[in-house]
C-alpha cells in the first residue's frame, strides 16, 4: 500500500490513523506492515464501508479537509468496494539502523558477498551489483536516469536494483539520487582489500 509522505508522517506522529481506498479486493490485511518515508506502518484493520458514511472526522484522520473532498479523491470507479484502513506507526525503518552499522564482521561481509552474488545470478541483464555500487560511489546524489544511462540501463529497472541494495543497508536514497551508506562504504573498503 502506498502512502504519500505527508500521510506517513502523520501516522508516525499520531495525527493520522486512517486511509480510504477503492479496490476490487483489499491490497492489505490486518497485521500487514510496510515501509514508508516515516518508518514502518502497520495495518490494524480493514473494513468495507459505504462512502456516504465517511464523516468529516474520518476524513481528518485520513489527512483530508472534509468527507466530500475525500470521496472525490477515491478511485473514480464507483463499482469498486470502498475500504477503511486503520493504520498505526510500528517503528523506524530497520534499514536506517542497518545502513549506519559500519562495524562489519567477517560473517557480515560473507553474508553480503552471498546476497550480492545471488542478486547477480538472478539478474536477466547479468551481474550488476558492484557496478551499481561503484557508479553511486563515483557520483553521489546524481539523478537516477543519468546513472542508469552511464551503465547502459533503463531508469526504472535500475531504480528497482538500487532499492535491493538499499534493503541490504548499502545505499541511501535522497529526493535526487543516492549515496553509499556507512555500511556500504565499510563493505566496499573490505572488498577492495582482498
Amino acid at each position: 500500500m502506498l502512502l504519500p509522505p505527508k500521510v506517513a508522517l502523520g501516522v508516525a506522529d499520531g495525527s493520522l490513523s486512517l486511509a480510504f481506498r477503492r479496490w476490487r479486493k483489499p491490497d492489505v490485511q490486518p497485521g500487514s506492515r510496510f515501509r514508508t518515508a516515516a518508518g514502518v506502518i502497520r495495518v490494524d484493520a480493514v473494513e468495507v464501508v459505504d462512502p456516504a458514511s465517511i464523516t468529516d472526522a474520518d476524513a481528518a484522520l485520513a489527512g483530508h479537509p472534509d468527507a466530500d473532498r475525500l470521496r472525490l479523491r477515491l478511485a473514480p470507479d464507483v463499482t469498486l468496494t470502498t475500504y477503511r484502513i486503520t493504520l498505526a506507526w510500528d517503528g523506524p525503518d530497520p534499514r536506517v539502523a542497518l545502513r549506519e552499522s559500519a562495524d562489519l564482521s567477517e560473517a557480515d561481509v560473507a553474508d553480503l558477498d552471498t546476497r550480492l552474488a545471488r542478486l547477480d545470478r538472478a539478474s536477466s541483464h547479468g551481474p550488476w551489483t558492484m557496478a551499481t555500487l561503484a557508479i553511486i560511489d563515483a557520483h553521489p546524489r546524481r539523478r537516477a536516469p543519468d546513472l542508469a544511462a552511464e551503465l547502459g540501463r533503463e531508469r526504472d529497472p535500475f531504480k528497482i536494483d538500487v532499492r535491493k541494495l538499499k534493503n541490504l543497508g548499502l545505499t541511501r536514497s535522497f529526493e535526487v539520487g543516492y549515496e553509499i551508506s556507512p555500511r556500504g562504504r565499510a563493505y566496499l573498503a573490505r572488498t577492495q582489500r582482498r
